[in-house]
């Protein structure tokens, strides 16, 4: 396995006698080949950043992967309307299904894979140049595992985490948990892969290579019929159709792009301490409030009030800050 979670370890230290652990590469070195990216994004705005990060980057093959069928579903239809070549990869699709998009990725008639965790493990796409995560991961683990269908065997990749303002201290802590420090961008805007597509059209000689006789005794003909500016001009718009249209993004303020510093806050007599948070699986739809969270973790976490900071609840879990001097115990 990519990773080994504190449960599984647990488990095969109960289970197992005088087992082995073999690690083929230190913890240093994962993921040295992927270039990890995090861009902020307008919650209305994320299928025109999927957009223009696919035609950005022009990856033979992409990934991109969100949390549930229906979205799955949805942002497939919306590159397909683009003219993008997408497929599926979900746990609804049978074995067959699943094996017939891979293929369709492998041999180039699909460009676009979107997916959702069930993709993250065990997939190996020789020419995955880019992950997009559209949706947030829901945990560090998630992370490494979907980033690391990209810069396999020596190859380079790049993984971009699509972030909306109010999830960014949730991406701050994935990240965090994940001991990656990411390049926060912004999105690339249309004028921006305009340009990249012009670079792209003079030096496409694909177009030019093996002409034969006929096609130079038809071009002398549009020579003599029409001004080299119109043949140069149509022939740009033949160019152009291969790609489909970026799209206008309205750009959030550069300042916005800038990680928050770490919050400190001061102990009573004790000077200043870190505060580092925690996910617990209660939310609204629990009735949980602040009052009941403060007495649970009092209670059965073995800590003081004076150890507690910020309490967020929200609809199917709370976020607690601890203080990092008892953070382990905790």
């Amino acid at each position: 396995s990519a990773t080994l979670p504190k449960g599984i370890v647990a488990l095969a230290t109960r289970c197992q006698r005088n087992a082995a652990r073999i690690e083929v590469a230190s913890e240093g070195t994962g993921h040295a080949d992927i270039e990890h990216r995090a861009a902020l994004v307008r919650p209305n705005a994320i299928e025109k950043g999927v957009v223009n990060l696919l035609r950005q980057t022009e990856s033979p093959a992409s990934l991109v992967f969100c949390n549930t069928r229906d979205a799955v579903r949805h942002l497939h239809a919306t590159l397909n309307e683009r003219g993008f070549s997408a497929v599926i990869l979900s746990g609804e699709l049978g074995q067959h299904e699943r094996n017939q998009a891979l293929q369709a990725l492998r041999d180039g008639r699909a460009r676009v894979c979107i997916a959702t965790d069930v993709a993250a493990r065990g997939i190996d796409l020789p020419n995955l140049g880019l992950v997009i995560h559209a949706d947030l991961p829901h945990d560090s683990e998630v992370l490494q595992h979907r980033s690391g269908r990209t810069g396999r065997a020596g190859r380079k990749g790049i993984s971009v985490m699509l972030v909306p303002p109010s999830r960014r201290a949730k991406a701050h802590r994935l990240y965090a948990e994940g001991g990656i420090t990411p390049e926060w961008v912004a999105l690339p805007s249309a004028d921006e892969i305009r340009t990249l597509d012009r670079g792209r059209v003079l030096a496409d000689d694909a177009a030019f290579a093996e002409l034969s006789d006929l096609d130079r005794e038809l071009g002398a003909d549009l020579l003599a019929a029409r001004p080299a500016e119109e043949i140069a001009a149509a022939l740009a718009r033949i160019f152009r159709a291969k790609f489909p249209e970026p799209e206008e993004i309205d750009p959030l303020p550069l300042e916005e792009l800038q990680p928050r510093r770490k919050d400190k806050r001061t102990f009573p007599g004790e000077g200043t301490s870190l505060y580092q948070w925690f996910e617990l699986n209660v939310g609204r739809h629990d009735r949980a409030e602040p009052k009941g969270i403060l007495r649970m973790l009092t209670r059965s976490g073995g800590v003081e009030r004076r150890h507690i900071g910020a309490i967020r609840i929200h609809d199917a879990t709370c976020h607690v800050e601890i203080a990092a001097e008892v953070a382990d115990k905790f």
